[in-house]
């Protein structure tokens, strides 16, 4: 059965960025050195630290990521309601949160194509 899609997904994808989340200075540090406004930069951001978190998930959970993104995506989201729940490491504002999530869904999907041809 197909989950539907649900914010807190997407709330959970970003925890890794949150201050709140466990204190961890060499994670701080590779996050303030990346231009989260710069889209290589953000992708290399989301290889060192997303990738080994997402393919920690089930196949179910990570599509179940996948297609929220997408939802979201496709429906227009702006994406307020979750950057504005979340403090970040970021040295910058995300100047556009469309933009962010579109990078982030591209490598989640790399991610999980690579990790099935592989499995």
């Amino acid at each position: 059965m197909k989950r539907k899609p649900e914010y807190f997904v997407l709330r959970g994808l970003l925890f890794l960025f949150d201050i709140e989340n466990s204190h961890d200075d060499a994670r701080e540090k590779i996050i303030v050195s990346k231009n989260v406004n710069d889209e290589k930069e953000l992708a290399e951001l989301f290889d060192i630290l997303m990738k080994p978190e997402f393919l920690s998930y089930s196949a179910q959970e990570r599509e179940w990521c996948i297609e929220t993104l997408e939802h979201y995506l496709g429906v227009g989201d702006s994406f307020d309601a979750v950057f504005k729940k979340i403090t970040t490491y970021f040295d910058d504002d995300v100047k556009d949160q469309r933009q962010f999530m579109q990078v982030l869904l591209s490598c989640l999907l790399s991610y999980h194509v690579d990790d099935s041809r592989m499995g």
